[in-house]
């Protein structure tokens, strides 16, 4: 039985999404690298991606910077 991912469902990212980039002062792709085998819980799912609050990343409170993932990129973590 496979597992679905809900919110709350703590997930770890496992890889980056091929073809992202740093845009002056948007830096995604250093964003997803600085969390790439970190966790996270779910904050919510829209259009299939689940929205991960990665602000402490940077220092700053988890809801400051939220990524949008799709679920190949992530693991459940259990445990």
């Amino acid at each position: 039985m496979q597992r679905s991912f809900s919110v709350g469902t703590l997930v770890r990212l496992v890889a980056t999404p091929p073809n992202l980039v740093d845009a002056d002062e948007l830096r995604t792709a250093t964003l997803f690298s600085l969390c790439l085998g970190k966790t996270f819980p779910i904050r919510e799912i829209t259009d299939g991606m689940a929205a991960l609050d990665v602000g402490e990343i940077l220092g700053e409170p988890s809801y400051m910077h939220t990524i949008y993932v799709e679920p190949e990129f992530l693991e459940f973590v259990t445990g």
